[in-house]
């Protein structure tokens, strides 16, 4: 009985923790209750994947009310994908998040903190399950109203204005988004996805449908911080709470990559697609943002910072294989997508471990910190290797895909992009393992400085082993991406 209704669940019970972690006392209670919480939604959302892993599409209607009338959640195997990241990095975060939090978030505020983290994680969940577009944007609602309060409880001034320049950008970008929603409605008459593919064909041709193209394509390039849209992106991983930085470095975006795929390939369609430019448009921001974003990560002088810029490069690259417009390249964004959360999410809980012993994440101040903490700097390097693309980890899988994409069409300027973006990721994680490792400090400067507590290093590592184990085995990955791709675009080769 209970897996007839996991997709309403899995966006229900984070929910309703929310609520009863900001009444509880502060201290550990609440993270204990968010914590097992987290534990509960990665469960179901394992036995939701394993529900559709077989081409199966699971269609749930709230209330009894049948879709187009009634909200659908309507999941098949891209979104239990999305669902079991989100779910994953949340079951990994918040054990990670007791000693983090303690030493960053004021006490009198750590009870409010994780009922905000519930409603962003409950945000972001509901993204991924819900089939209506609109029920979409409530979702997007939620979790960027908490994104906004979690980044603003940084321990600088500059919190607040990196929560600020990001509560203004997204909500440019969730009106734009809420702008081209309205005119779907006006062209159709409803707001359920899977009623949208089958009435937009036939107008495909009006300016109006076109029109609310492109605004919730810039709604969410602006969500999904796709260069040049991407400017509060790298304050607002900077100086957030560590915790928060891991979050929405490894889901946030990945939801927002995750829309782009549903509106463009599920709503709209691919024959809407081919009839514009949006391949070109998306390939060549990519290109330049990937490059751009790599030179600009070199030379950063904050850690937190240069992987930010990293991210935004690692945009592009997921954005390269939608950009393809084939079923390759589907499969490239939707695998990257999934391996770029776990190395991204090892490599700020990495620094987020330094910060938690040295409470500064300026690369200046890590020089010879490496040697003190063993454990921490090698998970930077596996990090490092796996960003870079080495085979045998993660990394290595996404940008192979890439690649093959790239030769599928016979684009060979994006196969030298994608080799130059993976040459300048060498340069700025050697720039972090150098200083870390090879640069010599002051005897005194880090005296008494010993290895992050176990409770941070545990985390951190399933991720970093993750990157190793989904880098030799990819059944997971490439074959749930492979069984997306047949649903968002049957009938392509």
């Amino acid at each position: 009985m209970i897996e007839a209704h996991l997709s309403l669940l899995i966006v229900v019970v984070p929910l309703l923790t929310a609520p009863i972690v900001a009444i509880l006392p502060n201290g550990r209670l609440p993270w204990t209750v968010s914590t097992l919480v987290s534990f509960a939604v990665f469960a179901m959302a394992c036995l939701q994947l394993i529900n559709v892993g077989t081409g199966n599409v699971i269609s749930y209607e709230l209330g009894g009310w049948a879709p187009p009338w009634g909200i659908e959640y309507r999941i098949d195997a891209a979104n239990a994908l999305v669902a079991l990241i989100v779910a994953g990095i949340a079951a990994v975060t918040l054990p990670y998040a007791l000693h983090s939090v303690e030493k960053e978030i004021p006490l009198k505020q750590q009870s409010l903190f994780y009922s905000a983290f519930m409603l962003c994680f409950t945000g972001l969940l509901g993204i991924t399950q819900t089939g209506d577009i609109f029920n979409l944007f409530v979702f997007l609602e939620i979790s960027s109203l908490s994104t906004y309060a979690l980044i603003s409880l940084g321990r600088k001034r500059q919190a607040l204005t990196a929560a600020y320049q990001y509560l203004i950008m997204g909500t440019i970008g969730a009106t734009f988004f809420l702008i081209g929603v309205g005119l779907l409605y006006a062209m159709t008459g409803t707001l359920n996805m899977a009623d949208l593919s089958a009435r937009l064909p036939a107008l495909v041709e009006q300016r109006t449908t076109q029109t609310a193209f492109a605004f919730i394509m810039v709604g969410f390039a602006l969500k999904l911080a796709l260069f040049p849209l991407h400017l509060w992106l790298p304050n607002a991983y900077t100086y957030a709470p560590s915790v928060i930085t891991v979050f929405l470095a490894a889901t946030a975006t990945k939801v927002a990559v995750y829309v782009m795929l549903r509106v463009i390939f599920t709503v709209f369609g691919f024959s809407f697609i081919e009839e514009t430019p949006t391949d070109e448009i998306f390939l060549l921001m990519c290109t330049i943002g990937i490059l751009m974003m790599s030179v600009y990560a070199i030379y950063q002088q904050d850690s937190k910072r240069l992987l930010a810029y990293s991210s935004v490069a690692q945009i592009g690259y997921m954005m390269l294989g939608l950009g393809f417009g084939s079923v390759l390249g589907v499969t490239a964004t939707l695998v990257h997508l999934f391996n770029h959360a776990l190395m991204k999410g090892a490599l700020f809980m990495a620094i987020g471990a330094i910060v938690y012993r040295i409470g500064s994440s300026r690369i200046d101040n890590m020089a010879g910190l490496g040697k003190h903490m063993p454990w921490t700097f090698a998970a930077i390097v596996i990090g490092g290797l796996s960003l870079i693309g080495v085979p045998g980890t993660a990394g290595f899988i996404s940008k192979w895909y890439l690649v093959l994409a790239a030769i599928e069409q016979q684009n060979w300027l994006i196969v030298a992009v994608i080799l130059i973006g993976s040459l300048l990721a060498v340069v700025y994680v050697w720039k972090l393992i150098e200083t870390l490792y090879f640069s010599s400090a002051d005897k005194h400067a880090h005296a008494g400085v010993k290895e992050a507590p176990l409770l941070l290093l545990i985390p951190t590592w399933i991720l970093v082993l993750a990157n190793i184990y989904f880098g030799l085995d990819t059944e997971l990955t490439v074959g749930t991406a492979e069984q997306a791709v047949k649903l968002l675009l049957p009938g392509v080769q």
